[in-house]
């Protein structure tokens, strides 16, 4: 007859073992259950002898997890998923009970223009918490993985990892930007006509990093962009674009025309404009989470509102 593993197993054994497949660090790991190190060393002891396997190996980057830890893992994750939903979807939901942190990662268009609305709009509903709204960087996405940023907003990410969930909440449209007084005097381009000019972009990780979306455009008509200047920062990028005959294609969220000298025209892909959708990203866990699709419902609120 089969081991029976689940009647004499402690559940949160299961736990530690999951944060451990996550983390692959004992040190992480012992910061996010909130535990000693000796006493992750020992769950993990026990959960080798429950399992008959060695479960994760030392190398000198941390742990690698063995082949029945990965299946185990994969198994595992979503019903434990289920089961938090389950337990903490059983009461009413009331934004003005929550208490701590709430972390937000936000694409720089996104952060630089909606930032002081969307604290309000938060803390107007939720007084207690500590709003935390991040820059998207190349650890946001595992860090909604691994509960360190509770949801994110940016543009459509392809490679985004099946673990999150990737949910469409609006639709943007880009202008180019040009100084007063620059040569360029009508009020549209075509993208065609953009190899007239070099471009200041700002990087958008994970959906710009290293390509900006004029050189993708550009790159199906056969032809090349010239990019002079990039910063992760709109305001760097706005200064040098006010002080030179660059152009900068920017979100319409970014409200420029309203805070600086800066002169919009349409920017136009076969007479079309350039619409891309802005997501929102949270890990599938947290589909039914009341926290997550409030944060999720304020911001889709908040942008198309502000169109």
């Amino acid at each position: 007859m089969a081991k029976d593993l689940f009647s004499n197993l402690d559940l949160n054994l299961l736990r530690t073992f999951i944060i451990l497949h996550q983390e692959r660090n004992m040190r992480k790991a012992s910061e996010r259950l909130f535990v000693s190190q000796p006493a992750i060393s020992k769950a993990l002891q026990r959960l080798r002898d429950h399992f008959d396997d060695e479960l994760f190996v030392k190398t000198h980057h941390g742990l690698r997890a063995t082949e029945h830890a990965n299946m185990l893992a994969e198994s595992i994750s979503p019903i434990l998923d289920d089961l938090s939903s389950a337990l903490n979807n059983s009461n009413e939901f009331d934004p003005s009970e929550l208490r701590g942190p709430l972390k937000l990662a936000l694409s720089p268009f996104l952060l630089s223009s909606l930032s002081s609305k969307l604290f309000n709009a938060i803390r107007s509903q939720a007084p207690h918490v500590q709003v935390q709204l991040l820059n998207w960087s190349k650890t946001t996405m595992s860090d909604i993985i691994n509960d360190e940023v509770l949801i994110g907003f940016n543009y459509e990410i392809n490679h985004a990892p099946k673990e999150l969930l990737q949910q469409p909440i609006a639709q943007d449209s880009f202008k180019g930007y040009l100084r007063e007084g620059h040569p360029y005097q009508k009020d549209f381009i075509e993208i065609k006509d953009g190899v007239k000019f070099e471009l200041a972009t700002i990087i958008a990780i994970d959906w710009n990093s290293h390509q900006t979306i004029a050189e993708k455009i550009l790159k199906i008509k056969g032809l090349d962009a010239r990019i002079g200047f990039r910063s992760e920062l709109p305001s760097a990028v706005i200064d040098v674009v006010q002080n030179s005959d660059m152009m900068f294609p920017a979100s319409k969220f970014l409200g420029i025309e309203k805070k600086t000298s800066l002169r919009a025209i349409d920017i136009l892909f076969d007479n079309k404009d350039i619409n891309p959708v802005v997501c929102a990203y949270f890990h599938h866990k947290n589909r039914n989470s009341p926290t997550t699709l409030w944060l999720k419902k304020i911001l889709d609120n908040l942008i198309n509102n502000n169109q």
